[in-house]
């Protein structure tokens, strides 16, 4: 059985008590709950995320392991270097931060996802995240026009990454070459991916045991955020020059 969380008090239960790798929903910690940016906050703040679908109730997860990439290990195939340069040196191409925050949102709701009918980004988690200001989103932007991007959630020195979308080729993930920039920046070692999938490991993502993952997020999701959520191109170079 799992918990079923009190509106009256923003506890979680201990991540321990999650369900095991054994059973139909490995990580599953607790159900219930008034979505709030207080409750999202509580949540991430001790490695816990919503996930769950149109008709169900929140659902909230805390998986064993933890599919991390650290931003040291990104990994930056030729192909996309190219992509990222040839990006960069385009006068009508920009990386843009927050600027259409429900935009992205929407994007990444209404992105077909393969072996899923539908989405997890309900209606109520779009407005909760819009109310709460640790939610960013990565944009990629070419002749005026939104070309794809990624939404995720920064805490101190932790970011944790959501879902992205793109509606030209590679413009996804130039916002991911350019988060891991930010954060290389920002002095933000790791992002949160969640789930294990073969394109994030081929990114340079690995699995860390759970205890690992709440040890880290201790350590740095006190510390000071970054004061602006701002993207200059100079930034690149964090990419660019030294992979």
């Amino acid at each position: 059985m799992i918990d079923w969380l009190d509106d009256a008090t923003l506890d979680f239960p201990p991540s321990h008590r999650a369900l095991g790798a054994d059973t139909d929903a490995p990580g599953l910690l607790a159900a219930g709950g008034t979505l709030t940016p207080q409750r999202l906050q509580a949540a991430y703040s001790r490695g816990i995320f919503p996930w769950y679908g149109p008709g169900q109730p929140p659902l909230w997860w805390a998986p064993d392991p933890r599919m991390v990439l650290q931003t040291a290990d990104f990994k930056l195939s030729r192909s996309l270097r190219k992509a990222v340069q040839r990006f960069a040196a385009a006068p009508g191409c920009e990386i843009r931060i927050d600027h259409d925050r429900a935009a992205v949102l929407q994007a990444c709701a209404s992105a077909p996802r393969e072996g899923q009918s539908g989405t997890w980004i309900v209606p109520e988690l779009q407005a909760a995240y819009l109310a709460w200001g640790a939610m960013h989103s990565v944009e990629t932007w070419v002749d005026g026009e939104l070309a794809g991007g990624l939404y995720g959630v920064n805490l101190g020195r932790m970011f944790y990454g959501e879902s992205m979308f793109m509606r030209r080729t590679d413009a996804s993930k130039i916002a991911l070459c350019a988060l891991v920039c930010l954060c290389r920046e920002f002095g933000i070692p790791w992002i949160d991916c969640q789930q294990n999938t073969p394109h994030l490991a081929s990114l340079g993502a690995a699995e860390v045991p759970r205890n690992v993952f709440e040890a880290h997020l201790a350590a740095h999701v006190s510390e000071p955020s970054p004061q602006a959520w701002t993207y200059h191109p100079g930034y690149w170079h964090r990419l660019l020059h030294t992979t």
